[in-house]
């Protein structure tokens, strides 16, 4: 599906594949999608800002603008990848301490099309305030990619061996099915 002139929103959080999100904004660039990253705080470390600035000729954001600043076109869908622990417990309880989570705790209200695509291991995801929070977010109409033949959580301390096979295209896959 062509999505020209639609505008995406890619959250990228603080996880090994950040390093690589470029990948999904190619692919979603390909689909005709305009692509602004936003950044947790915490991902900035991860993640090459001048080279996605390059990619999609629009600044990354990680705060809130200044008054005075130019406003990011308003998102027509969202995909947050990878999305960690922290990030998908606080999204699930509303919580807006950063410029990334009060973008999607208001997306919701907005009828905007939210996809978390996680990157967690065993040891959270089987948490029960993180199985929670995914139910949660499925309940008010977040695909949440979690499960067998979508992110399958790794065992912890490997995930390092997982980042190249992160399934950046299930997260587009979803926003293209749905």
């Amino acid at each position: 599906m062509n999505r020209t002139g639609k505008v995406l929103y890619v959250i990228v959080c603080a996880a090994g594949p950040a390093a690589e999100v470029g990948r999904l904004v190619a692919m979603a660039q390909d689909e005709g999608w305009i692509v602004q990253v936003i950044a947790t705080p915490s991902a900035l470390d991860f993640i090459d800002v001048d080279a996605l600035e390059k990619q999609t000729g629009r600044p990354v954001r990680s705060r809130y603008r200044k008054p005075g600043e130019p406003r990011s076109p308003r998102a027509d869908a969202i995909i947050v990848a990878p999305a960690t622990y922290n990030t998908i417990n606080k999204f699930a309880q509303g919580i807006a301490d950063t410029y990334a989570l009060g973008i999607l705790a208001e997306a919701p209200g907005l009828g905007i099309p939210v996809v978390v695509l996680p990157f967690v291991n065993t040891a959270f995801a089987s948490r029960a305030p993180f199985r929670r929070s995914v139910e949660q977010l499925r309940a008010e109409g977040i695909h949440v990619l979690l499960g067998p033949g979508q992110f399958e959580p790794h065992v912890p301390s490997s995930g390092a061996d997982r980042t190249n096979a992160y399934p950046w295209h299930l997260a587009l896959k979803q926003l293209t099915d749905s």
